[in-house]
């Protein structure tokens, strides 16, 4: 197989998503060039106004690194034959529809004129933990069940009006935290690390797994891969934890099993 290229036009959501990718892909032996485009909590307005401007904004990150490069969206877009690319709404907004018109009609516009080849996805963004104090969280009156609900329908109703898939991130971390160790509200695990940004290993992870199924159309189910990060020098993963997660993930995007 030929190196598969993926090019996000992202923020930290999509980096949490992205930061495991590469190495999940190797472990079947995909070689990957992933880049995640990085301004945090840049929407898609943002997104589409940097086109505009053709602003050198974006933190360039490749194979889940940051390096020191900054470049807009037309150059990012230009600079290899992407065979995926895929963007999302800021988490603030996601359950708010109308924030998505016409921005998002104008970006994957754009998008399909420079790389036609390229296929386009929505990642669908999650719901935030339910203590979470993020200073938009009162738009969903500090419910998450408000806030996954309202997220579902926005992004169902922009996938559908741009015509692209959605990767179901969302839904997945909102099954998955109805299942043992992971019942935040019973004592179990939180699968953020700060009320909305997902944990360093299971939430990261998670993320990088359901794009894994829905992008490559491979399963998750035998992939050896398992994660660790810098960030969490102490913690080795649960390999138990690993295979909720995993059979969640699968079950969500419904690959055939190999």
């Amino acid at each position: 197989m030929d190196k598969v290229k993926i090019l996000a036009i992202g923020n930290s959501f999509s980096e949490d998503a992205m930061y495991y990718l590469p190495s999940i892909a190797k472990a079947d032996g995909i070689d990957t060039k992933i880049v995640n485009l990085f301004i945090g909590g840049c929407s898609i307005e943002k997104h589409w106004g940097n086109v505009q401007s053709d602003a050198k904004s974006y933190s360039y990150q490749e194979n889940g690194t940051s390096t020191e490069k900054y470049v807009s969206i037309k150059e990012a877009l230009e600079e290899e034959k992407w065979d995926y690319i895929i963007t999302q709404q800021a988490s603030h907004d996601s359950g708010i529809y109308e924030v998505y018109i016409p921005y998002i009609e104008k970006l994957f516009t754009y998008v399909r004129e420079i790389v036609p080849q390229a296929k386009c996805l929505l990642q669908q963004t999650w719901a935030y933990e339910k203590d979470s104090k993020h200073d938009c969280f009162p738009r969903y009156h500090l419910d998450q069940g408000e806030m996954f609900d309202k997220l579902c329908m926005a992004y169902a109703k922009a996938s559908e009006l741009v015509n692209v898939e959605l990767i179901p991130c969302g839904n997945v971390i909102q099954k998955i935290r109805t299942v043992e160790p992971f019942i935040y509200e019973a004592g179990g695990m939180s699968l953020c690390r700060d009320g909305f940004h997902m944990h360093y290993l299971y939430g990261r992870y998670l993320l990088a797994a359901t794009w894994y199924e829905k992008i490559f159309g491979k399963s998750i189910l035998n992939n050896s891969y398992v994660p660790t990060t810098v960030y969490l020098p102490e913690e080795t993963a649960d390999l138990r934890l690993i295979e909720i997660i995993k059979k969640h993930v699968h079950e969500a995007v419904q690959i055939p099993a190999s």
